[in-house]
């Protein structure tokens, strides 16, 4: 009668063993997925970045309220997009690969002398579960953004603008 409550005791013991490790294994796996494709991820972004804002200045030749300067910010891969001139806007992106993460600070400065407004965005790097695929995901929202293309476009229309999403 005594031995009953061991075997449960024990079957349970096992079935949380087992939780454990599914989690420490899915944990090792998105630290292997970070460790080899964020790099790559952060540099695609860096791209498409530097090539939507060439295609907009292209839009608006000569147009100084609409110059947009791309800084590097060497060497974690992050980098900084301003827009000088009034309403004027900054986004800076800072990788955390440790932790695998990205920070995003808005900075708006209004006319009128009101004062600069701040907003943040926070994404973490994650896999889909299925294949080795690196995504970036928004923290707050969950929205997914599965290539550097179409987070280019989320993260630049406030500063091209200089209006807050």
């Amino acid at each position: 009668m005594s031995e009953g409550w061991i075997r449960v005791l024990a079957d349970d013991e096992r079935t949380r063993d087992g939780a454990r490790l599914r989690v420490a294994e899915a944990t090792a796996r998105k630290a292997r997925l970070v460790a080899s494709h964020a790099q790559q991820l952060l540099d695609d972004l860096h791209t498409a970045v530097v090539r939507d804002i060439e295609a907009f200045r292209s839009e608006f030749p000569g147009d100084a309220a609409r110059a947009i300067l791309f800084e590097p910010v060497q060497p974690d891969g992050g980098f900084v997009v301003r827009k000088p001139e009034c309403p004027t806007a900054s986004l800076s992106v800072t990788p955390h690969l440790a932790a695998a993460s990205v920070s995003c600070r808005y900075r708006f400065t209004a006319t009128g002398g009101l004062p600069p407004r701040e907003d943040r965005v926070e994404f973490v790097l994650a896999g889909d579960g299925g294949d080795d695929t690196l995504h970036i995901k928004d923290r707050d929202t969950g929205h997914v953004f599965t290539n550097a293309d179409a987070l280019s476009e989320f993260l630049l229309v406030p500063v091209l603008t200089g209006r807050p999403r």
